[in-house]
């Protein structure tokens, strides 16, 4: 389902340990707190508070 990002926890470059909490999204009119699928660094963050974002939209990605 498409959603709006409410606002973003991490920044680049920042650690974030399994289940850290990423990013809020807020889709039907509840806030989802996304959290980081495994321990590692922010490589990238492709979203910003505000922006509308499509399903399967990759929000924030963890570096290699």
């Amino acid at each position: 389902r498409p959603g709006k990002v409410s606002g973003v926890l991490g920044a680049k470059g920042q650690t974030v340990a399994e289940g850290g909490p990423m990013l809020v999204l807020e889709a039907m009119k509840m806030e989802n707190v996304l959290r980081a699928a495994g321990e590692g660094q922010v490589g990238a963050i492709h979203v910003s508070a505000g922006q509308a974002v499509e399903k399967d939209a990759v929000l924030i990605a963890l570096a290699d």
